[in-house]
């Protein structure tokens, strides 16, 4: 058995555990803090897509609690030199913030961002202020999280990625099985937007301003007449490079009729061409 496996069979034996029973157990801290490396390093992740599959590495989320139940909670307090003041937070000693230096070729602009420990920036990686990644996220190289933006716990965001102004990348940490929020390669998401409950969207795909994915709300294909939907098979998919807009559909009954009543729905209202790729393209000066 290989290393990896045999970290992968220990958290597995820990995830039954209790606070009080890993407070005692010897091994807990060891077997954790091996296995947040292997996390800070992106080497293990939440989900991975596997033979053209997404899939849920419940392992892993399973490590992510047992740091929630080993923690202790804890006050500390950062007094960057030269500021008047200093920033407090309360939180579990086994998640602080995540230590990133020069070296990892992360830009975090200054003005209030956090990145907790547990989480992976890749090289390039830009932050504008102020944005929050959580603890399990995995950020691929050359994406841009824009301010006002979350990356929520366990999601998985592709390379070259951009997070318009007030994104919320809602995160999916338990149930274990459950299927984080995941964003592929290349996607362009418009300011305001929210990705909730495990929606997947596929590579090169543009989500308009204000658009809202989540698994209860079904998106229209306008170009290929289908709905796209959450169903007992898996999650919302929004295709590969589908351009969504927020639209609405009309309620049916003669009080919606007489009073103009409609439903938000997201539409897809064409795919991405020459066209989109120009008005989406990043302004590669920033990096």
């Amino acid at each position: 058995m290989s290393s990896y496996e045999s970290l992968q069979q220990e958290i597995l034996a820990l995830s039954t555990a209790g606070a009080a029973e890993l407070a005692v157990n010897s091994d807990a801290r060891r077997i954790f803090g091996e296995f947040k490396k292997l996390l800070n390093n992106g080497i293990v992740r939440a989900a991975e897509k596997k033979d053209g599959a997404w899939v849920v590495n419940t392992w892993v989320k399973e490590g992510i609690l047992i740091g929630m139940r080993l923690g202790k909670l804890t006050g500390v307090t950062v007094a960057p030199e030269g500021c008047l003041g200093a920033f407090v937070f309360i939180d579990k000693d086994t998640w602080p913030l995540k230590e990133i230096t020069p070296e990892q070729n992360v830009r975090i602009v200054p003005g209030g961002s956090s990145v907790r420990d547990g989480s992976y920036l890749a090289p390039t990686v830009v932050m504008m202020p102020p944005a929050y990644v959580n603890v399990g996220a995995y950020v691929d190289a050359g994406t841009m999280i824009d301010s006002h933006a979350l990356v929520g716990s366990c999601a998985q965001v592709g390379r070259n990625v951009h997070l318009s102004a007030g994104v919320q990348v809602g995160g999916v940490l338990e149930p274990v099985g459950a299927m984080p929020v995941i964003i592929e390669d290349d996607v362009m998401v418009g300011g305001n937007c929210g990705i909730y409950e495990g929606t997947i969207v596929q590579e090169r795909a543009v989500i308009g301003t204000g658009v809202i994915l989540n698994g209860s709300t079904p998106v229209y294909d306008l170009v290929n007449g289908t709905i796209h939907r959450r169903n007992a098979a898996g999650p919302l998919v929004i295709p590969s490079g589908a351009v969504v807009v927020a639209g609405s559909r009309a309620l049916k009954g003669d009080f919606a009729a007489e009073n103009g009543l409609s439903l938000y729905t997201p539409v897809i209202v064409k795919y991405r061409d020459e066209k989109t790729d120009s008005a989406t393209a990043l302004e590669q000066a920033l990096r």
